[in-house]
């Protein structure tokens, strides 16, 4: 519970638990209090933006419906390669990203090219063709889409590896917040008077109830984001590489391409390959033509995307809901990678490598090479984007969301409507320093488990020890 609340001394309950636990209460309540004040506001900004960008699919089918949809299905579609040279020509001089061939016959086809931006994980231009003309129906910028804006927000509040930084602190310091919350209200349950029927005690009633029901699916939503963060995913993904419980062994691929596939696809923006293999290995075309630029032109006897696409197909056509990308070769080293991912189930994902002169399949991976810990995460990431079990996921993730914004909101109203004019609020430190530093001792090992969060506490201490204590105006306010 993301409480905040804070009353004055005179406050509390005339009848005081025992002296141990009362030190307990008044230590744990202390970091809640902290902790929930200092993150509070972007915890705001992740739900707000978690909430909305749930929406993401239906969202921008209605909003891009007039270049993503027919009005009359295709009988006859034009080759693969003449729909990208059309795609090519409404933008010259830009690089092919990838090819997304239309699903069903009334749908088009999405020609990725390259933006302005050319750094890691930009946003291409994407361009959609009439697969039964080969004639461009329009072009968005991906990069400037309000559900990109959204999801940068989301991930790095638009401040790159800063942002992202503070959004992983934020998300541990939750799961602290969740369990700090729930000790108080177990301990305090019988020690503290009822709640009066008042604003305060209705908000408080609110808080606890909704931290209470909500709990464990904000845990869960915190959890499964984890993953995608700078320090606690890296971590994470190194574990996995020692554990081998990735997908597949990297001894199953020797050779890597030339870039932008060089050694691995976490890079590559267009890739969306499964996040449990990003890193995994690329291996290089055999029988290399003339070497030529890269950059999505194919090289001297290099075959058409259909042909690359058409040997990947008996292994991807079980996955329904799939949607299918294909990238192509980069240098005459370069291989076709055609990615099948799915909508709602990550077992159906499946990432293969064609070779660009032979259109042979050099490499095809899927569910049965993961390991469990990339199993667990794939599967994590499909409920948290509310994906994995269709309108019922969305509709429990969602509540999840409204749940964070609904403990954040109470927790600063509660402390808001509370706080001693001129004063933060705080509730006053323990004096048995024994409890203070069990309570401590308990942080600590929170904060090995989640290192940002770690050394956001060294840097709370100290600052409490070497400022806030010493300076006596400071003092008076924080408390």
């Amino acid at each position: 519970m993301t409480s905040v609340e804070a009353r004055p001394e005179a406050a509390l309950p005339a009848i005081a638990p025992a002296r141990a636990p009362s030190q307990r209460y008044r230590a744990v309540w202390r970091w809640h209090f902290y902790a929930g004040l200092f993150v509070a506001p972007v915890l705001l900004v992740l739900a707000v933006t978690g909430s909305i960008y749930l929406f993401k699919e239906p969202f921008e089918e209605w909003r891009y419906q007039d270049v993503r949809t027919l009005a009359e299905p295709v009988a006859a579609a034009r080759p693969l390669s003449e729909q990208v040279a059309a795609a090519q020509k409404a933008l010259p001089g830009s690089a092919v990203m990838s090819v997304i061939p239309p699903p069903s016959p009334e749908r088009t086809t999405r020609v990725i090219l390259q933006g302005a931006d050319t750094g890691p994980w930009a946003q291409g231009i994407s361009v959609y063709v009439d697969p039964g003309t080969a004639a461009v129906v329009g072009q968005i910028d991906d990069g400037a889409t309000f559900m990109r804006v959204v999801r940068t927000i989301h991930g790095d509040l638009m401040s790159g590896t800063v942002g992202d930084r503070i959004v992983e602190i934020a998300a541990c310091w939750a799961l602290i917040l969740v369990a700090t919350g729930t000790y108080l209200w177990w301990s305090g349950r019988r020690g503290r008077p009822k709640a009066p029927r008042s604003g305060r005690g209705r908000l408080r009633r609110l808080h606890i109830l909704v931290g209470l029901g909500a709990g464990a699916a904000v845990v869960f939503l915190v959890i499964s984001g984890l993953p995608w963060s700078g320090v606690w995913g890296d971590g994470l993904q190194q574990i996995q590489d020692r554990t081998g419980s990735t997908t597949p062994s990297a001894d199953d691929f020797p050779h890597t391409s030339t870039p932008p596939l060089s050694g691995d696809l976490s890079a590559n923006p267009d890739a969306k390959v499964p996040w449990a293999a990003e890193r995994l290995p690329v291996p290089e075309s055999g029988g290399h033509g003339a070497h030529g630029s890269g950059g999505g032109v194919l090289q001297p006897g290099a075959v058409p995307v259909e042909t690359a696409l058409a040997a990947a197909r008996p292994a991807i056509t079980a996955c329904a809901e799939c949607e299918v990308k294909v990238l192509l070769p980069d240098g005459p080293t370069g291989v076709y990678t055609i990615v099948a991912d799915p909508r709602r189930d990550p077992s159906d994902a499946r990432t293969l490598h064609v070779d660009q002169y032979s259109g042979k399949v050099l490499v095809s991976y899927g569910w049965a090479e993961y390991g469990t810990m990339a199993k667990l995460v794939e599967q994590g990431v499909a409920l948290h984007e509310g994906r994995r079990y269709g309108p019922a996921n969305l509709v429990v993730m969602l509540g999840a969301c409204l749940a964070l914004i609904t403990l954040v909101v109470t927790g600063v109203w509660m402390w808001w409507k509370r706080r001693p004019r001129g004063r933060a609020g705080a509730p006053a430190r323990p004096t048995d320093r024994r409890t203070a530093y069990g309570v401590m001792v308990i942080m600590a090992l929170l904060g090995l488990l989640f290192p940002l969060a770690g050394v956001s506490m060294v840097a709370v201490l100290l600052l409490d020890w070497l400022v806030l204590r010493r300076v006596p105006a400071l003092a008076r306010i924080v408390g």
